[in-house]
């Protein structure tokens, strides 16, 4: 063991503690699996990350991401909250983005204002979901089938199952049963708004959406507070399909106390850019 360079990020948030944070071990060099994934669990965090040198030449630094019980290909919040912990212990990225290396390939990050935001990674599944799926996701959510107007697959590394309910309220109604959803990533989004009607492009804080998140944790089903992954396949299902304009904001996290915003974009170029601040909340050293 020794003492390695850490920082606890929270992320979607300008405010500390609003948002959603994730552990970053700076100099992960030489850690094994075995001791990532047990740091991981000690936590209690959604996820934690640990920073190496990329094996990619066309990177700037590689991250492997870990939640309880599991290494993720990817994972939106991890990726943003790593990248601000990468440029706050002096990284610079030697092209215009940032370019980060994870399980899912290469992820490019921009400056977004006081944010930062990253591509949104092609999602490994898209299309409908089976109906048998809708139907027990509808029961594990405690809605009516009739309730979910719309679903999609968003997987993007994470399997997430993305369902569409009538309103925002309905989504901060819900009270899952863990044992339905067992097993399953489920993202959830209601518009602040009428179903199907695209409003103009959102400025500042006015939301146009309200987003829930569950999947399975180490106690049984877990809800996170803000969701970058999901957010990022939401938005390309939404857009695509007309549901969602080019560029909004969506709350999470609100059911639980927290305050996040995620900031969503597609450009000229059909790329969907996930943005969100940081704050650094700890720092110091952690010994592994």
């Amino acid at each position: 063991m020794r003492l390695r360079a850490f920082k606890q990020v929270d992320v979607f948030t300008e405010h500390p503690y609003r948002g959603n944070p994730v552990a970053v071990v700076v100099d992960a060099e030489g850690l094994s699996d075995a001791q990532m994934q047990d740091f991981t669990n000690w936590t209690n965090l959604s996820e934690a990350t640990f920073l190496l040198p990329p094996t990619d030449p066309a990177a700037d630094y590689r991250v492997r991401i870990f939640c309880p019980g599991r290494e993720l290909p990817f994972a939106g919040h991890p990726t943003l909250g790593t990248c601000h912990a990468w440029l706050e212990a002096g990284g610079r990225p030697r092209g215009d983005h940032v370019v980060q290396q994870c399980g899912i390939g290469l992820v490019q990050l921009r400056p977004d204002g006081t944010r930062l935001a990253f591509a949104a990674p092609p999602r490994r599944k898209s299309g409908p979901l089976a109906e048998d799926d809708v139907q027990l996701i509808a029961r594990g959510l405690g809605v009516a089938r009739s309730d979910i107007v719309g679903h999609a697959w968003c997987d993007n590394g994470p399997n997430w199952r993305g369902v569409l309910l009538q309103s925002a309220q309905q989504v901060l109604a819900l009270k899952p049963d863990p044992g339905v959803l067992a097993g399953l990533d489920v993202g959830v989004v209601g518009p602040r708004g009428k179903v199907g009607v695209v409003g103009s492009r959102a400025s500042g804080d006015d939301c146009a959406f309200e987003v829930r998140a569950f999947f399975p944790g180490n106690n049984g089903m877990t809800e996170d507070p803000v969701t970058g992954s999901l957010n990022a396949a939401l938005a390309q299902w939404l857009i695509g399909a007309g549901l969602a304009p080019d560029r909004y904001v969506a709350s999470q996290g609100t059911a639980l106390g927290r305050a996040g915003r995620v900031h969503v974009e597609r450009d000229a170029a059909g790329t969907i850019w996930i943005g969100g601040a940081s704050v650094t909340c700890i720092e110091g050293t952690v010994r592994l």
